[in-house]
């Protein structure tokens, strides 16, 4: 069993990490790297969707950690699709933006 202090550290860790890589790009590639991390959104999802089905799993033998987990990962899963579509959104706006205009005439 992983002891909880050290998944706190690591989330620090890896929360001071993102922070200076992310404040170290450009402006101008921002969007595009951003709309990019979409296919990472989508393994959000896939843990989130595994976590919580292994608190269920584990409710059900009676060793699990009840509703709490099953509903921080319900919200995980539901904020993670928001920023999956959300993120293919932006991407398709910044694509039409690039798109050649037809001539109409």
């Amino acid at each position: 069993m992983i002891h909880p202090i050290i998944l706190v550290v690591v989330f620090l860790v890896c929360t001071i990490a993102g922070y200076f890589i992310i404040k170290n790009v450009p402006s101008l590639l921002h969007t595009p790297l951003m709309s990019g991390m979409n296919a990472l959104s989508g393994v959000t999802i896939v843990g989130a969707i595994t976590a919580t089905g292994l608190a269920f799993l584990s409710m059900q033998e009676g060793s699990g950690t009840g509703w709490t987990a099953q509903s921080a990962g319900c919200l995980a899963i539901i904020l993670a699709a928001i920023n999956v579509f959300g993120g293919f959104g932006v991407t398709h706006r910044m694509l039409r933006m690039f798109n050649k205009k037809k001539d109409k005439r």
